[in-house]
């Protein structure tokens, strides 16, 4: 772990390798799972190769500014599920920019805007 500096959770930026432990990268970070009410970490959802896929915080050791280290295994890492749930859906933060009348009411109103998330 050669110049990783350990981060919260919080910090943690999509496009992050998630890497089991023998130091094998699983995927990149899409996503964190929490309730930040209650401050919460229920774990990240992984892109990988095979799709979407679910790590548990329990699982999840050090995350550093490089990447995310599990206690993953090999056979670990093949059985992991896909994230449950109603499907993901992300903010589209650039909805409410420029001049027109439904970036002015997004605006105005805070009206929530949200896309579909393509796998």
């Amino acid at each position: 772990m050669t110049n990783e500096t350990p981060i919260a959770y919080t910090a943690l930026d999509k496009g992050v390798p998630v890497l089991a432990a023998d130091g094998t990268e699983i995927g990149t970070v899409e996503h964190v799972l929490q309730d930040s009410s209650i401050d919460l970490f229920d774990g990240i959802a992984v892109k990988t190769h095979a799709g979407l896929r679910f790590v548990s915080a329990n699982v999840v050791g050090t995350i550093t500014t490089a990447a995310v280290h599990t206690n993953l295994t090999d056979a670990d890492t093949a059985a992991l599920p896909k994230p449950q749930g109603t499907e993901v859906l992300d903010a589209d933060p650039s909805e409410f920019q420029g001049n027109g009348l439904s970036a002015w009411f997004g605006r105005m109103f805070m009206r929530e805007h949200w896309m579909r998330n393509k796998e």
